[in-house]
C-alpha cells in the first residue's frame, strides 16, 4: 500500500508519544510494518471487550479463561459446573487462565478523564461524585447530564481498557486477530 510505511511510522510516533495501557504493545506491532523489530506474538481471535470484562470485573466473580483454539472468554462463574479440561486429551493446553485485576484501573480512568475536561464546574462535580462507595454510579450519574461527555467518556474508557487487555495478552504471547483471521 502506497504511505503504508509512513503512515505506520507516524502511527507508531502517537502512540509512543501519548503513552497510554496498549500502545507500546501497538507500537511495536506497527514497528514490523514500519520495517522494525519484530514482534513474535501468537494471533488469537479474543474479543477485547470481553477479556477486558474478564480481566476488571467484580474481583469476586472476575477471572474466567479464554479458549486458544476459539478466543471464547468464558467467565469463572459460568464455569462452576464442568472441568476445565472436559473432553480435552492429556497434556495439551487448551484454556488461557485470566486472572480479575479488580477496578483500580477502571478508577483510574475516571480521574484522568476528569483531568481531561474544559468545564471547570462539571470537573469538580464529578471530583467529588468519585469518593467513597459508589463512585462508579454517582460518576455515570453526574456525566449523564452531559450527553456529549458521557459519550466521549464511554469511548475513552473503552480505548484505555482494549489497551490493557492487549497489554495483558501480549504478556501471555498473543495478539487479539480477528476471527479466522492470523
Amino acid at each position: 500500500m502506497p504511505g503504508g510505511r509512513e503512515a505506520a511510522i507516524a502511527c507508531t510516533s502517537t502512540l509512543r508519544e501519548r503513552r497510554w495501557p496498549g500502545d507500546e504493545v501497538l507500537a511495536e506491532q506497527l514497528d514490523t510494518v514500519g520495517g522494525g523489530a519484530v514482534l513474535v506474538l501468537r494471533p488469537l481471535p479474543v474479543d477485547l471487550e470481553a477479556l477486558s470484562g474478564l480481566l476488571e470485573g467484580d474481583p469476586a466473580w472476575g477471572g474466567g479463561r479464554i479458549d486458544l483454539d476459539t478466543g471464547e472468554c468464558r467467565p469463572a462463574l459460568v464455569d462452576t459446573e464442568e472441568s476445565w479440561d472436559e473432553d480435552e486429551p492429556e497434556g495439551t493446553e487448551r484454556w488461557l487462565p485470566v486472572p480479575c485485576a479488580g477496578s483500580r484501573d477502571a478508577y483510574r480512568d475516571m480521574e484522568d478523564f476528569i483531568s481531561t475536561l474544559d468545564d471547570q464546574d462539571l470537573a469538580r462535580f464529578l471530583g467529588v461524585a468519585i469518593q467513597g462507595p459508589g463512585a462508579f454510579r454517582r460518576f455515570k450519574d453526574m456525566l449523564a447530564t452531559s450527553p456529549a461527555q458521557l459519550r466521549r467518556y464511554w469511548l475513552f474508557a473503552a480505548e484505555r481498557q482494549y489497551g490493557r487487555a492487549r497489554t495483558w495478552l501480549a504478556d501471555q504471547g498473543y495478539r487479539p486477530a480477528p476471527p479466522g483471521g492470523h
